[in-house]
């Protein structure tokens, strides 16, 4: 019978060794560089669909300001989330930050939060994939949700198989993708004019312009998809067990990974648009391809190259946060607070069903929904909400343990955390005014959740669990220092 103690209203559980021994991950199989490419592949998707959405709820204006305020909030969140990562290095990332700033409820809240926007994010990409396919002619599909099924059944195989093995391959998708992105900016520099931009036209809205042709409000409505060109590159503190040395290797691999997203927002901001008008691309699922058929009047080798490359780009993004989701799923299940036995790991050492699982329900939204946008949405919510808990875990921790071991420290400390925190409070604000039916929906899940933690699972947890020991070391010390 294991052991149990109470602390703070949690009721905890000795598990013993065979536990742990059957819920492992390969230490040691990725360096700085492999993470900058993991967090580059969570994200680049998003350049290649799903921001364009922001065009027809703002305007390219409207989209601006919001891509300009969220790539502040991303850049300060990743500067906070590299001292925390190089602080406390485990999978479960966010949800363990929470856990030793502000305790079990807000921990799991954190991790409920990271959950919904890792399992649905995929979903959403997919559903692009999707597009993509269709785009080309492929097989003669007229309905997608084969293409959903065979991508969660090849790349949640893949990740089956082994880590170092699934990061190198993302790493080499991500390097097509990168090269398609390349091509498609000088292919679109000679089309660039500056009036394409602004070629919506102004609603009667408040505050509308040829700037703002859907007012104020527009600004507000682009924020989700503002938040596209950026969503999960959070996710590469998630692999914080499977590094070689977390401590110095997370925050330069997150750090290069946010540098490299903000060039690439900036470019795609700038050419697809401007070389092929903003009411040519605003709610297409391949705009890329779309652009340069639009730019030069029919298709060309171009656009082509683009729409195969872009797979790859979106293939990318989904393979990597199927990676991602299972580590968080792995974390809270290993410490108790979902269900034990969907952390437990094969003899490859990876989260076989923290992998499936997830993968299931993903498919089936995608294959019932078929609506990238609105799925979009969800994920947005569930991240922002993470977001908020994140960077309030980084003030609390501050103020809280200043003497902490950090190897990396946020430049700005807690002001540049606030930023972020203020930022992503108005982002969650934000996706009410998008679609009140997403924000609902996960609000619900979320709640569900929460009540999941407090009736069960908070009288189940695992001290065992490395989020539990870190939390439970920090306590020791702060009483020792009493």
């Amino acid at each position: 019978m294991a052991d149990r103690r109470s602390i703070h209203g949690a009721d905890y559980q000795r598990m013993g060794a065979d536990y742990l021994q059957q819920r492992q991950l390969k230490s040691g199989a990725a360096g700085w560089v492999l993470l900058a490419g993991l967090g580059v592949a969570y994200v680049i998707s998003g350049d290649f669909a799903g921001w364009n959405f922001g065009l027809a709820e703002g305007g390219w204006g409207g989209l601006l300001i919001a891509t300009v305020l969220m790539a502040i909030m991303y850049t300060a969140m990743v500067f906070g989330l590299a001292e925390l990562a190089s602080a406390l290095p485990v999978a479960g990332a966010g949800y363990g930050f929470a856990r030793r700033a502000l305790g079990p409820l807000a921990g799991f809240a954190t991790g409920t939060a990271i959950l919904i926007e890792y399992v649905i994010a995929p979903a959403a990409i997919v559903v692009f994939i999707g597009g993509y396919v269709e785009a080309l002619g492929l097989f003669g599909l007229t309905n997608s949700w084969p293409v959903y099924l065979a991508c969660y059944a090849l790349f949640v195989g893949v990740h089956l198989y082994g880590v170092g093995e699934a990061l190198k391959l993302m790493f080499g998708i991500t390097a097509i993708a990168v090269v398609a992105l390349a091509v498609f900016v000088i292919a679109m520099i000679p089309q660039f004019d500056p009036s394409n931009l602004f070629d919506i036209e102004p609603t009667a809205a408040a505050g509308a312009s040829e700037f703002l042709p859907f007012g104020f409000a527009g600004v507000i409505a682009a924020f989700v998809y503002g938040i596209w060109f950026f969503l999960a590159v959070e996710g590469v503190p998630l692999a914080a067990e499977e590094a070689r040395d977390p401590k110095r290797d997370m925050p330069r691999g997150i750090i290069a990974a946010m540098m490299v997203l903000l060039v690439f927002a900036a470019l795609m901001l700038l050419t697809a648009p401007g070389g092929a008008g903003s009411s040519a691309i605003a709610e297409s699922d391949n705009p890329l391809p779309e652009a340069l058929r639009a730019a030069y009047d029919g298709n060309t080798w171009m656009a082509d190259f683009v729409n195969y490359a872009g797979l790859a780009g979106l293939v990318a993004s989904f393979f990597s946060i199927v990676f991602a989701y299972s580590r968080q799923l792995f974390a809270l299940s290993r410490a108790g607070y979902l269900p034990r036995w969907l952390s437990r790991t094969s003899t490859r050492k990876t989260p076989y069903l923290a992998l499936i699982v997830p993968g299931t329900i993903g498919f089936l939204l995608a294959a019932i929904t078929q609506d990238g946008a609105l799925l979009i949405n969800i994920a947005v919510f569930g991240a922002t909400v993470s977001y908020v808990l994140m960077m309030l875990s980084h003030i609390v921790l501050r103020r809280r343990e200043p003497d902490l071991h950090r190897p990396y420290r946020t430049p700005g400390g807690v002001v540049t955390t606030g930023i972020a925190l203020v930022l992503a409070a108005g982002a969650v604000v934000a996706t009410f005014f998008v679609d009140e039916k997403a924000a609902g929906i996960t609000a619900l899940i979320f709640v569900a959740a929460l009540a999941y933690f407090w009736f069960y699972s908070r009288h189940n947890l695992v001290a065992d669990a490395p989020e539990e020991e870190f939390e439970a070391i920090g306590r020791a010390e702060a009483e020792l220092a009493d």
